[in-house]
């Protein structure tokens, strides 16, 4: 088990499932999709839409990619799409 990471500060937190251990299964909260007071997950950084964080349950360290805004690998349509 790692420890915590020095920058993990629970007033930064993400609500997203861990990959190690699904500790939100079986949560009413969470199997409704909507932020649980329990089942939540550090987040350490994030580099455009890919989060870095660690979950305080087991204190696995990951990266999820959102989706959301501009990600990682996208073409870059100011260079040459016109």
């Amino acid at each position: 088990m790692l420890p915590l990471d020095p920058h993990a500060d629970t007033g930064r937190r993400a609500w997203v499932t861990c990959p190690n251990c699904a500790d939100h299964r079986g949560c009413a909260t969470c199997e409704e999709r909507r932020r649980c007071g329990r089942h939540w997950r550090y987040l350490l950084s994030n580099t455009g839409s890919v989060l870095h964080l660690q979950c305080p349950t087991c204190t696995h360290v990951w990266d999820h990619e959102t989706g959301f805004g501009a990600t990682r690998g996208r073409p870059n349509r100011a260079s040459g799409d016109r």
